[in-house]
């Protein structure tokens, strides 16, 4: 029999889900939680197997309460239940030790089978969170990926490889035509946009991107 402690500050989810995991002949609620403090003291006392915990209540909420429960019984696993799908919640319940991420939008069936499969040491994610988690993930890749030259215009470009090259302020200013004063701006922009001092750490930034081995001007 799969022990497991309803956490949500709502009354009426709590009865919603007793009523629908009283129906699984391998599942059964010892307890309810109003609060993450409260929780984490029924833990305390008599730890079940799963805590399906709610993340938004007063109080500590249910991030604070997963970190705490899995201190006093690492054994214990949760199952975060919320109404949000999107990150940063997802991940920062995953990192805080939670085995499992459902929806409140989700069926009943999958509310059991989520159970049964944290239960058996693996981790459960609902398609929905694991698509957004998926998304995030690349996002943060892509943009961990981007090389900072690709913020740079099409003349600012110009001026940095010009730069690279050694060329002075007055040569860059007689070939693009500009003004000495708008080459002298372009410089300070790149070197704000780029987080470099001076033109040797552009030189090697640029050098590192692969900037300088096939860029023309």
């Amino acid at each position: 029999m799969i022990k497991v402690l309803l956490v949500d500050d709502h009354d009426l989810v709590r009865t919603g889900i007793r009523s629908i995991l009283e129906g699984t002949p391998d599942i059964s609620v010892i307890g309810e939680a109003s609060s993450g403090e409260q929780a984490v003291e029924m833990v305390r006392r008599s730890p079940p197997d799963i805590v399906l915990m709610d993340v938004n209540m007063p109080g500590i909420g249910g991030l604070e309460a997963t970190r705490k429960i899995l201190r006093i019984a690492e054994h214990v696993k949760v199952i975060a239940l919320t109404i949000h799908a999107e990150q940063p919640f997802p991940e920062q319940l995953h990192e805080a030790g939670a085995a499992g991420y459902l929806t409140k939008g989700c069926g009943a069936d999958e509310m059991c089978h989520a159970i049964r499969t944290v239960h058996a040491g693996k981790p459960y994610i609902e398609r929905e969170v694991a698509q957004s988690m998926m998304l995030e993930n690349l996002n943060k890749k892509n943009k961990e990926e981007e090389s900072p030259f690709e913020r740079l215009s099409n003349r600012e470009m110009q001026v940095m490889l010009m730069i690279t090259k050694g060329i002075n302020s007055q040569e860059i200013s007689d070939a693009l035509c500009l003004s000495p004063k708008t080459v002298s701006t372009y410089r300070h922009r790149l070197f704000e946009k780029l987080d470099v001092r001076n033109d040797v750490e552009l030189t090697h930034l640029a050098i590192r991107h692969g900037v300088l081995g096939d860029a023309k001007i």
